[in-house]
Order: structure tokens, then sequence, then C-alpha cells
């Protein structure tokens, strides 16, 4: 068995006859690094899917964006990402300051493509490493696991129509999410410019 493969995996490429491939696909495009197409595909990028996991076991997917190039390639096995303010529910961080196991979907819905990523993952407060992005009072370090690319077959081509204005960037005032004016939460929000704090 492999390390990728676990017996549930297995048992259902047995099932539908496809354990020859699923062994080939794993030799040919699993990797424990980011080779360099992998590496110019996410740094173009502008949002990612990341997938984290609770102490129940159960796990949570939340959407990231930002600017072409807000997830910062470190190396080959090591890639950094922002926490721009959110919700203050704390969902994704607080599962990966806990187990710390996550995953991440690179997508590109224009001309179809997608990169995966596995990992573990750490919260960064190293104020250097915040300095690289505007309005960050928190970053991720993620050791990278697997990467491999998927078939784009089902992924609806779609363009894009302009950047979030949500978006934190240096020089420019962010516009504040429009739920923030809603009375039922005005008076919890947290005072700015919402940062964690060293």
């Amino acid at each position: 068995m492999s390390e990728f493969y676990d017996p549930s995996h297995q048992q259902l490429q047995d099932e539908f006859q496809s354990r020859p491939l699923a062994d080939r696909l794993r030799e040919l495009i699993v990797k424990p690094f980011l080779d360099e197409e992998a590496q110019t595909f996410i740094k173009s990028r502008n949002n990612f899917y990341l997938t984290t996991v609770d102490a129940q076991g159960f796990p949570t997917v939340s959407h990231k964006g930002g600017d072409e190039g807000f997830v910062i390639i470190e190396d080959e096995r090591t890639l950094l990402f922002p926490c721009f303010d959110g919700n203050g529910m704390w969902l994704s961080m607080g599962n990966i300051d806990g187990q710390g196991k996550i995953g991440m979907l690179f997508l590109d819905a224009v001309n179809p493509h997608r990169v995966r990523v596995q990992g573990t993952a750490k919260l960064v407060r190293d104020a250097e490493i915040l300095s690289q992005w505007p309005e960050v009072g928190l970053a991720v370090r993620v050791s990278i696991t697997n990467t491999w690319i998927n078939c784009p077959r089902y992924i609806h081509p779609m363009q894009q129509v302009r950047p979030a204005e949500h978006v934190p960037r240096a020089g420019v005032e962010t516009v504040e999410a429009e739920w923030k004016s809603i009375p039922l939460v005005e008076d919890v929000l947290p005072k700015p410019p919402h940062k964690v704090k060293e």
C-alpha cells in the first residue's frame, strides 16, 4: 500500500477497476514539492480554496482571495499566505492552530486548470513576514506534503469581471465589508485595525 492511498481508496479503486490507473497517476503527478510549472501557476492566482479540519474531525472549506501573487512561495516545499480581516469566527485559523492539516485548491476558471496542495500549516505572527501584505496581523506557513494537478474537464469556463474592492492594497483605503454596518453586529465588531496583536 502506498502512503498516498489508504485501504478505503484502494477498495473503491478495485471496485471500479481503476487501481492500475490510480497507481500510474500517483507515479506521474503526485509530488512532495511544487515543480516549476505549479509554482508559476500559484503565483498567478488571486484566490484559492482552503480546507481545514476541526477537533471533531469535520472539514470546513473557505475561499481565500487577494491580489495576484498574494500566496508567496518561500521554496518548493513551503508556502505563505495572509489572513485578511474576516468575520471574527476564526474557523480556518483556529483549525490550523489546533490540528494543522490543510488542503489547498488553486483554480483557474478562465483557462480551466487546477493544482492541489496538501500540507501541515502553522500560524505566523512575525512582523517582518506580515509586512509583505497590507493590513495583516496573522499569516499561515504551509509545509507541503503532496501536490498534484487535477483534470480540469468539469470546470465551467468563466471570466473575471474586476478585482474584489475589499482586498487590502498598499496605499489604498480598504473598502469595509457591507455586513459590518448591520445593526445586529455593529456593537460587537472588534475595534480597528482588526489585527492580531503580537
